[in-house]
């Protein structure tokens, strides 16, 4: 099918780049930002098509209890927001203060309903409890207009009031909610994703110009990968049209689209340029090309698509959400490799080495010609090292790995919330001030919601027993009354819980709740209590993750076994894949624990001290960084087994093997180095923890395990790493790049080899 494509394509060039110039333009109509300058407004689906709302599945328990109070008591939760005012020298009893909350009150309110609806402040209701103990701040809530996605649109108008009050005459004015918690987080990650693609790109282009020294070889890559891009931002536009992605995914877009799109390249365009170095015309090195890398692309593409597709299994709106948009990157970039591609190498042919920049415009990635005979670079000396003593070549790399893995097993999970953004975020400050002179439960109150019959006795003496569990509990406050419905047949107490909502000791009172006290209160009554609100979301996430975790990885692990055995028709093969993938994972783990947790090097990278691992991360960065991994294995595994069928010696297959793709595999990992490295500078923890673990991962990946281990055992075991069952004989064979002259089918020099195994 590749070959096929990488024909059909390159003898139709100008209308394939046509077709793909039609849908790069339509995507790039739907997914623009209108607001990055003057001009036509365009259709700009991809902002309404995002959110930072966490949502679960119906089934969680949180989720149950929103339905039940948004059905029947207080419709859907209205979104609130908190304005602070504090003085360092006044208090609310003097006039002053008082002007200048009237102030602030009034510019609010002027906004209009449609925005935003001031609730009376302190002045106006002498309520107590808006006041600080000292008196030198109050608080006046607001409640937003409209859905969430509305109130996190509408809270940017409240927040310009609040910026310009901020400072004047002494006073600081602040705001924190739910909605300007989500509109800075959405601030913070485009600076983020801006900062990311200034550095990742200009680097990914210096080392392009390394590996193929021309400047016409290197923008191609540069071009596909942003064709991708664009293309997969406009399908998650009208995706997000009818489901609710989160933010995240469009940096997990670039980021992902960056990486693969330039890789992809790579392989193709270094094959392109061997079969044109060998004597073929431009038309035949492009079949192939597509008949070889080609179909290490596919494998490779779709060994990445299911590990993704582990992360669409866990019922949370987090991860379906970056699943999917990784996943429509990679696709929609497979498609761009095997059309669009051919398609310019066929325009360009030998083109493709115009511009030479100089000193490096004679450099070839790597050349089979020489690759097979007695190269004397870096990679011969290291091939004839790892070769010669592969005993201490496993264990030298091995054993350092396997110690950096165990301190995955001291990993504390939780998510980091507004409390470690970045110094000087203004909903980081309120945050501060709130937990100091009020409680931060105001802003993220805790729903007990209880559905039964409230006037029954049995009833109000489990809520009476359950109201005094946690009021005795240590910080916690909660409501004299439950609010009941009109029915009385439900009722909700609200419990304010100290400290960042999503924080473990915040999820610990949680748990203690529903546990411990909830229980102990309506033994034997008739009535369901569901605990909600945001804490109980987070702690549903906790109890998803861990149980999803384990079907991910059996998931992912079964599938990606099953996929290299049928390619390399072996399964020896993929039970080492599995274990060095594995491996791989367990030392990027076990670093961002260093890292982040224990603060080694956290200064020296620019990063901030974690007291945890956001709880997604591990799971998500398993399902990355095992698909992204088996595109080294799957190059250089290929290449091993294509002289492998040739010549049957293995021992040979592996050194050639290893010389004649580590250049490529460590220029594209590099590549993929620098483009998740530069998330990794941002300012928020989030983009640090994912830049970093993804960029170590495949840096030691593509390095220690592709070049030292792979090689090293597959020397140790010599013709058994061919080895398939008679009985597996009938599966069918989907061998990558077979050598030419070569039977796809079973036959031939396919089947010689595996008689060699026998």
């Amino acid at each position: 099918m590749t070959e096929l494509l990488a024909r059909v394509c390159a003898r139709k060039p100008f209308l394939v780049i046509a077709i793909w110039g039609v849908v790069a333009i339509v995507a790039g109509a739907l997914a623009v930002d209108s607001e990055l300058g003057p001009g036509p407004q365009l259709v700009d689906l991809l902002d309404p098509a995002t959110t930072t709302e966490l949502k679960l599945s119906g089934g969680a328990e949180s989720s149950r209890a929103e339905r039940l109070l948004e059905d029947r008591l207080r419709g859907p939760t209205p979104v609130s927001e908190i304005v602070i005012v504090q003085s360092g020298s006044l208090t609310v009893d003097d006039e002053g203060f008082r002007e200048r909350v009237d102030a602030v009150f009034g510019e609010i309110a002027s906004l209009g309903a449609d925005i935003v609806t001031p609730l009376p402040n302190y002045y106006q209701t002498n309520d107590p409890t808006l006041v600080s103990v000292d008196r030198r701040t109050t608080i006046m809530p607001l409640l937003m207009t409209g859905s969430f996605e509305e109130a996190v649109e509408g809270v940017e108008h409240v927040v310009e009031v609040v910026e310009e009050a901020n400072g004047e005459d002494g006073f600081r004015v602040l705001i924190v909610g739910d909605a300007s918690i989500s509109h800075e987080q959405n601030e913070l990650a485009e600076k983020d994703l801006r900062k990311g693609e200034r550095i990742g790109i200009p680097v990914a282009l210096v080392i392009l110009v390394v590996l193929f020294g021309t400047i016409v070889a290197v923008l191609m890559p540069i071009g596909l990968a942003l064709v991708g891009i664009i293309v997969a931002l406009g399908i998650t536009a009208l995706i997000g049209q009818v489901f609710d992605l989160v933010f995240f995914v469009t940096l997990m877009i670039i980021m992902i689209g960056l990486a693969v799109g330039i890789d992809y390249s790579i392989l193709i365009i270094s094959r392109f340029r061997d079969e044109m170095a060998r004597g073929l015309d431009k038309y035949e090195a492009i079949e192939r090309a597509g008949a070889t890398a080609g179909r290490t692309v596919l494998f490779s593409g779709v060994t990445v698509v299911i590990a993704l597709c582990g992360m669409l299994i866990v019922p949370f709106s987090f991860f379906q959400s970056l699943g999917l948009g990784a996943i429509l990157v990679v696709l929609v970039t497979l498609a761009a490799t095997f059309t669009f591609l051919p398609a310019n190498l066929a325009i360009h042919g030998t083109r493709l080495n115009l511009l030479p920049v100089p000193f490096l415009g004679k450099r070839r990635t790597q050349s089979l010609e020489t690759a097979g005979g007695s190269q004397q670079g870096f990679w011969e000396v290291t091939t004839r090292v790892v070769m010669r003593y592969p005993v201490i070549s496993v264990i030298a790399v091995g054993v350092p790995m396997i110690a950096a893995t165990v301190f995955y097993f001291q990993i504390e999970t939780g998510l980091n919330g507004v409390d470690a953004f970045p110094e000087g975020a203004q909903t980081r400050e309120a945050f501060f001030v709130m937990e100091e002179q009020f409680s931060f439960g105001l802003v993220n109150p805790t729903d007990v919601v209880i559905d039964g019959d409230i006037d029954s006795p049995a009833v109000q003496e489990a809520v009476g027993k359950l109201q005094a569990s946690l009021a005795a509990h240590p910080g916690l406050q909660v409501s004299p009354q439950p609010v009941v419905n009109g029915p009385r047949d439900l009722a909700l107490l609200t419990v304010l819980i100290p400290g960042e909502p999503g924080s473990r000791d915040a999820v610990d009172v949680v748990s203690t709740v529903r546990d411990e006290y909830i229980p102990a209160a309506f033994d034997g009554v008739d009535a369901e209590v569901l605990v909600g609100g945001v804490t109980a979301v987070v702690a549903d996430t906790f109890s998803i993750v861990r149980t999803y975790t384990p079907i991910v990885f059996a998931f992912v692990l079964g599938f990606s076994f099953l996929i290299l055995m049928l390619v390399f028709r072996s399964i020896v093969i993929p039970i080492k894949a599995v274990i060095m993938n594995l491996l791989s994972v367990g030392m990027a783990y076990g670093l961002l624990v260093l890292v982040f947790q224990k603060g080694v090097a956290t200064d020296l990278l620019g990063f901030q001290h974690a007291e945890v691992i956001d709880v997604w991360i591990p799971l998500f960065l398993f399902s990355i960084l095992f698909g992204l991994s088996m595109d080294y294995h799957v190059f250089l595994l290929s290449r091993i087994r294509e002289r492998y069928d040739q010549a049957g010696n293995n021992a040979e297959a592996v050194s050639y093997g290893l010389r004649s793709t580590a250049g490529i595999i460590t220029g594209a990992a590099l590549i993929m180095v620098a483009v998740f490295g530069a998330f990794a500078s941002g300012d928020t923890i989030i983009n640090q923890q994912v830049g970093f673990g993804l960029a170590i991962a495949v840096l030691l990946d593509a390095t220690l395990v592709r070049s030292v281990l792979v090689p090293a055992s597959m020397e140790m075991l010599g013709t058994r790493n061919w080895y398939l069952p008679p009985w597996l004989r009938w599966l069918p064979d989907l061998r990558v790049e077979p050598s030419e002259g070569d039977s796809t089918d079973g036959t031939g020099a396919a089947d010689g080899a595996d008689r060699h195994t026998d």
